[in-house]
Parts: structure tokens; sequence; C-alpha cells
């Protein structure tokens, strides 16, 4: 439970952060900046080992992604996203890198896939069972998910755009975050699970649950720790010190 609630809560964060949430500096993906991130998460051998395939990106935002897949040897890959104004912009994107042939971006699909890619997602997704469950309908029966997330919830930076400082999320209530993001915020969101984009509060064990209770199963599996904190990093310390997670699941 927070230590800090109510009106307590609300006024020290004003106090502490009376502008509002540094997005920038927690939630701005600076650090992939001239880089690949699929390649930064994965390895740039990925690109090998997805090209010829047909990769379909659940959650694929503005498609960045799908067209460096495209532009690297993917033979088709597809975008779903549920928002209509990022899947024009993937249109655009595509069409603007030659690549339009070879992407197709739509809210959703019923087509078979070799890969099924999810990066930085399952933190957000307000029903990560069912997704799991579409993820193995999406797969062709040799097929896998590749999947990166994080941070989750017990991270420093877990609570993302409510991160001030490390581990805020935690120390003050929903409430207290809820009231005090509502004065910089005019999006009505009245819990973390309805902040646009949503945090579900994920945890490393809940992951684990879910993948165990799922029709997928592990076929590699990493929990990369944060990078300075590293030699503190093991199973009792993960929940804190995990920056990523990064498995590979497959059929059961």
């Amino acid at each position: 439970m927070a230590l800090i609630g109510g009106a307590l809560g609300y006024r020290l964060l004003r106090r502490i952060s009376p502008g509002g949430a540094n997005e920038s500096k927690y939630c701005s993906g600076e650090f992939y900046q001239g880089k690949s991130k699929l390649g930064v998460l994965f390895g740039e051998a990925v690109f090998d080992e997805l090209r010829g395939k047909t990769v379909l990106d659940f959650g694929s935002g503005g498609g960045e992604t799908c067209v460096e897949l495209a532009q690297r040897g993917a033979r088709r890959v597809i975008g779903v996203e549920i928002q209509e104004a990022r899947l024009a912009e993937a249109r655009a994107r595509a069409e603007a890198a030659g690549v339009a042939d070879r992407c197709l971006f739509v809210p959703s699909t019923d087509e078979q896939v070799d890969v099924v890619l999810s990066m930085d997602a399952f933190e957000h997704f307000d029903d990560p069972a069912f997704v799991l469950r579409e993820m193995r309908r999406l797969l062709r029966p040799d097929g896998y998910a590749l999947i990166e997330f994080g941070s989750t919830w017990y991270h420093p930076l877990g609570g993302h755009t409510f991160s001030v400082f490390p581990w805020a999320h935690l120390l003050f209530s929903e409430e207290a975050l809820i009231r005090w993001r509502n004065d910089f915020k005019d999006d009505g969101a009245t819990s973390f699970a309805t902040v646009a984009g949503g945090l579900n509060q994920m945890t490393i064990g809940r992951w684990e649950r879910l993948v165990a209770a799922s029709p997928l199963k592990f076929r590699t599996y990493e929990l990369r720790p944060i990078r300075r904190a590293a030699p503190l990093h093991n199973r009792l310390t993960r929940e804190f010190l995990t920056s990523a997670i990064i498995a590979r699941l497959e059929p059961r």
C-alpha cells in the first residue's frame, strides 16, 4: 500500500513537480535516437532472423519498426494498431520509404504469420491474457512471438509518466497521483488503467503466471537488469532492478 495519499500526497506532488511529470526525461525514447530500437534490444542478428519472414507488429504505432523490417529483408510486415491516426501515419511512412507494397497497417487481422513482434506494450495492455491468446491464434504452427517490454511496475520508473522521481508511483497513492496528473492533463483519467496508454501494473511474477496459463511457452527468456545495478540483480531483487523483459514464446 502506498505510504502517502489523499490531500497530503497531492500537495507534496504539487510542490515536488508543479509543472507535471517530466515526460521528456523518462519517456521520450531519446536513448534510441539514431539507433535501431529493434537492433539495440535484440541484437543486429535479429534482422537476419526475420529476413524472408512474414512479421506482425502487435501495437505498431507510427510504423517505424515495420518500415525498418521491410527495408531490411522481411517478406511481408503487418502492423496492427487501434489508433487510426497512427495507422495513417504508418501508411504514409511506408509509402515515403518505398516499402508500401510489403507493409499492411490495419486495426485487426486474421492472417497467420511466422513471427509476432511486440515491443514496450505488455505493461499497457488492459487484458494481457487475451493478447497472449490472440498472438497464438495469429501464429503459424511453427511460428513464435518476439516480446520485449519494460519498465515493469516495481522498476524505479515503472510508473512511467508518474515517475517524478524513482519509485514515486509506489510511495504515493493512485488517488493522489491521478489528482495531481489531472491538473495538467485533460483526458479524464480516473486510474492508472485509464491514463493515455494505460498502465496495468505488470510485474515480473504476474507476467510469468500469465505465460504459464497461456497457449504459449518460453523458448528463450531474459530479465535484463538495470545496467548500473547489474551486480545486485538476482531472484530476490529482480522486481525492482530489471530494466526489460526479453522473450521468445512458441506454441505449446
